[in-house]
């Protein structure tokens, strides 16, 4: 079943012992909050997001958020450095690891040291070789098969505490939130920019045929099953070019 996204759907991992530690963490996170809605679109709220989870999380040195399109395809979004890039790259080969995990079963997962890790013990080698001694993964959104995890690294073994999943998970929610409120405006814009788009194409038509706005929407209808092309690209096309597609 699909989960609303733009919610941090993060549990404590299997590692967590259930205490907390006091910490005042009002002023980062209003701070947070404000600076992730002021972005302009989701690839800045992301980076922000990263760029905080770094700054507040104790034990994190690199961090990335991972997109998973279809269960298995996995990238990364707002990547630190070339260490997060790689890590998603080996998940991806080896079709195991923290992220899949933590978005799919725990919500939350973490490597205390990932040189003794046995739950993916091909991946576990490969990170370790590659600088990843641990790591925290914090499921973001799930929407169908596709999802978002908070990946955080570290070069040293056993830097992830309680309290790094605790911080981590406040971070999340503030990000996950803002990240939907972004995507929104990005579709809705989409939309708007689509429609625009198609009507000034029918406007071409209409002078140019002297035919109806009904009549030059079925023709632009036509042009894209013909060519099996989405509406918009063939709208786009005609008013950039002043041509529909060739037959």
């Amino acid at each position: 079943m699909s989960e609303e996204p733009g919610v941090a759907r993060g549990m404590p991992s299997s590692h967590h012992d259930g205490s907390e530690r006091a910490r005042d963490l009002a002023t980062e996170l209003a701070e947070l909050a404000r600076s992730l809605q002021n972005q302009p679109d989701g690839d800045a709220v992301l980076a922000g997001f990263v760029h905080a989870a770094l700054d507040l999380i104790p034990g994190a040195d690199e961090g990335s958020v991972s997109v998973v399109l279809g269960r298995t395809n996995i990238g990364s979004r707002a990547p630190s450095g070339n260490l997060p890039e790689r890590i998603d790259a080996l998940q991806m080969e080896t079709k195991e690891g923290p992220c899949l995990e933590a978005a799919y079963e725990h919500r939350t997962v973490r490597v205390p040291d990932m040189s003794t890790e046995r739950r993916w013990p091909l991946f576990a080698q490969r990170a370790t070789e590659a600088g990843a001694h641990g790591m925290l993964s914090i499921q973001l959104w799930v929407e169908g098969d596709d999802l978002g995890a908070l990946n955080l690294y570290s070069h040293e073994a056993n830097a992830f505490t309680d309290e790094s999943e605790n911080i981590g998970l406040l971070v999340a929610s503030h990000a996950a939130v803002a990240f939907a409120g972004a995507e929104k405006n990005r579709q809705l814009n989409e939309a708007v920019d689509s429609r625009d788009v198609i009507g000034q194409a029918k406007g071409i038509l209409m002078e140019r045929h002297k035919i109806t706005g009904q009549q030059a929407f079925m023709v632009l209808s036509f042009a894209s099953q013909r060519t099996n092309t989405k509406l918009f690209e063939i709208a786009n096309d005609l008013v950039n070019s002043g041509e529909l597609p060739a037959r």
